[in-house]
């Protein structure tokens, strides 16, 4: 009995020492916050080869108040005559943080967290490795809503790594706002109709036009 309590005693000493180191590193080994220079998104080109973004999306005031983005990207990119097309999005946050006086967390919402509430279902889920310059792993979605099927890539782009796993991204930001004053971050998204069920030619198509986008992506999301 002596020797449980003991250790119950042990485990909650250790506990607290971790509360307290975390909360010395947090506070005082990151008290200058960072927030690096980049281009804003109103610069992104429309036209990247062969694709095209016809009008640019705007977000209405609630979503963006859900997501709490500095910045964003949202456009449908296509291939004049033809019927390839994917869509684009990228939210930037210059800070992940909670708002004082409003309460507001502006951290990066996971999409598989909103998918159900915008009525898609995901039907199947991978990590994959990815390569776009400086490796790195991306989400892999299958959604489905009703008849239509969609392919999805998204990951963290955040502070230089290619995040794809909400604990990875979560530890990299706990870790550079301690050693850099950093905590900025965005995330990136590919959506592709799944057409005929032919999921091969969706990837292709992924494969060909994130390969266009992400050489472009350092002026927009600091490394």
């Amino acid at each position: 009995m002596e020797r449980r309590r003991d250790e119950s005693m042990k485990k909650i000493a250790a506990a607290l020492l971790f509360l307290a180191l975390n909360t010395y590193v947090y506070w005082y080994l990151g008290s200058t916050e960072v927030i690096p220079a980049r281009e804003p998104f109103g610069l992104f080109p429309d036209a990247i080869a062969e694709w095209r973004c016809a009008n640019r999306e705007t977000l209405d005031d609630q979503t963006l108040r859900n997501l709490q983005v500095t910045d964003y990207l949202s456009c449908n990119f296509f291939k004049p005559e033809t019927n390839i097309a994917s869509h684009l999005y990228i939210g930037y946050h210059e800070r992940q943080t909670r708002d004082d006086q409003s309460g507001l967390v502006s951290a990066i919402h996971p999409p598989e967290h909103c998918l159900p509430g915008s009525g898609w279902n995901v039907i199947d889920a991978q990590v994959v490795p990815i390569d776009i310059g400086s490796g790195g792993e991306a989400k892999r979605f299958v959604i489905a809503k009703g008849n239509q099927r969609a392919l999805v890539y998204f990951w963290y782009h955040s502070r230089g790594r290619v995040i794809a796993r909400n604990h990875h991204k979560i530890i990299w930001m706990f870790l550079d706002r301690a050693r850099r004053g950093r905590t900025d971050g965005s995330l990136v998204r590919f959506t592709v109709p799944i057409q005929f069920g032919d999921e091969k030619a969706a990837e292709a198509i992924f494969e060909e036009f994130a390969s266009t986008v992400t050489p472009l992506l350092s002026d927009f999301i600091p490394n």
